[in-house]
């Protein structure tokens, strides 16, 4: 998901100063991820929406897997960071940009409250919605870029496990609240409410982020004295150490968790799973298992714990946890298995036609807790791997020689994290009708072989 010779100074610089406490750095540190907590929280809500509510509610209504995975091309202003990060490192300062950000959010969300996702009869969505969230995008894309900046400027270098736990956990809660829940709580909280309730949710973000102490008093660093042409920038950035590597790990390492995170609850609902079940579900329990994956990551980390070992361990561990899922998919896209609906997370079993309950027992009260299960794990092994990634993007971006080109190379890095991931969450879906999903998963597991091997090429500087 998200990089300061000014933010840390040499020793020459602070050698009068005396190092503060534990307690006073303790302090200050919650000072500085309380506003970062919030700002990620509000950020994760359109990827939530987006994510968790529209796959669901357009397969519902009949449409295939491909289009249902053509609708995140929504997510595109995402993959343009870059061309307006530049601008919003050197123009203006972290609050403003954020605050006018979060306020269009708002805004926007206000006008989607008037539009509803489908009209009778149509099979897709309205293109008045679908421009509005492409508009939500094109914000959340900028105050993204602006978050960003703030983070690498604010946090140091002891803080970047603690830093980027928030930044995950916050973020994935955000998406929670909007995906999950509007899924599980869809009967009582309708469309306008809910965007009437987003828009206020951030308007009100953007006035605390204007207010913010931690915000105002941020130093903007002095602008480059020769500012750099993109073709010279982009040199620049892909020559700090270790760029290299790190923009193949994160073009690659979410490939397969990508694409069995959003197809296996789909098939999960075309075996009888409802809406809300699955909302609950893969919205709200899986989600809180992420959560608790990016904790631990970031507790791992603040202990001093080094970033590749870690994630060795964890994509080891996912990779396990993928095969088991990819045995069960076996398992249900057999002729006749299906999931009964209403039963997963009361415990109970497996609707198979034309076969006794009796020679099915053992299965009936072992596959759906495996299945819970295998969903769960994934998540959880997924927010220790993005924790961990995260960290050593940070890590890498602050090799940068400068805090502007800091800000820019991790907008970089985070740019083409979501471009490994969004191209795959497109594609799944027109593999999947095209190979069949034993063979799609089949390619996952293997997709998420390639990052296990792939950290043995890592460079020293990043160790």
């Amino acid at each position: 998901m998200p990089p300061r010779p000014a933010l840390n100074p040499g020793p020459a610089t602070r050698a009068w100063a005396p190092a503060p406490g534990p307690a006073p750095r303790l302090l200050a540190m919650r000072w500085k991820l309380l506003p970062l907590a919030g700002l990620y929280l509000v950020q994760g809500l359109p990827y939530g929406l987006q994510s968790g509510l529209l796959p669901v509610l357009l397969r519902a209504r009949g449409l295939s897997l491909t289009r249902v995975g053509l609708a995140k091309a929504l997510y595109a202003p995402w993959l343009f960071k870059l061309v307006w990060a530049p601008l919003v490192d050197t123009r203006g300062s972290p609050r403003a940009w954020l605050t006018l950000s979060t306020a269009a959010l708002g805004l926007v969300c206000g006008l989607l409250a008037s539009h509803p996702p489908a009209a009778a009869g149509q099979a897709g969505l309205p293109v008045t919605v679908a421009g509005l969230l492409l508009l939500l995008n094109l914000a959340a894309a900028v105050q993204d870029v602006a978050l960003d900046m703030l983070a690498v400027r604010l946090l140091e270098p002891t803080e970047l496990g603690p830093g980027n736990t928030v930044q995950v956990v916050a973020y994935k809660l955000g998406a929670v609240l909007a995906g999950g829940g509007l899924l599980a709580f869809g009967p009582t909280l309708s469309w306008p409410r809910l965007f009437l309730l987003l828009a206020a949710t951030y308007w009100l973000a953007a006035a605390l982020t204007w207010v913010a102490p931690a915000l105002r008093q941020l130093p903007t660093p002095l602008p480059s004295e020769h500012p750099r042409h993109t073709l010279h920038l982009g040199q620049d950035l892909l020559a700090v150490p270790g760029t290299l590597w790190t923009v193949g790990f994160v073009l690659t390492y979410k490939l397969g968790e990508q694409g069995t995170s959003g197809l296996f609850p789909l098939l999960l609902l075309d075996c009888g799973i409802s809406a809300p079940e699955l909302g609950l579900w893969n919205g709200v329990g899986a989600v809180a298992c992420s959560i608790a994956g990016s904790s631990l990551g970031g507790a791992l980390l603040a202990r001093r714990r080094q970033p590749l070992p870690l994630l060795k361990s964890a994509l080891q561990f996912r990779l396990g946890g993928l095969a088991c899922q990819t045995a069960m998919l076996f398992h249900l896209d057999s002729p006749g298995a299906s999931l009964a609906p209403c039963t997963v997370l009361r415990g109970e079993g497996w609707a198979t036609a034309g076969r006794s309950l009796e020679s099915w027992a053992l299965l009936t009260s072992a596959l759906p807790g495996t299945a819970l299960l295998s969903l769960c794990l994934q998540h959880f092994l997924g927010g220790l791997v993005t924790t961990t990634t995260f960290t050593l993007m940070m890590r890498c971006s602050q090799l940068a020689p400068s805090a502007l080109q800091q800000a820019t190379h991790y907008s970089l890095l985070a740019t083409l994290e979501l471009l490994g991931k969004l191209l795959m969450g497109t594609l799944a879906g027109a593999l999947a009708d095209s190979l069949g999903p034993r063979l799609c998963f089949s390619v996952f597991l293997a997709l998420s072989a390639a990052p296990v091997l792939y950290l043995g090429l890592a460079p020293s500087t990043l160790a």
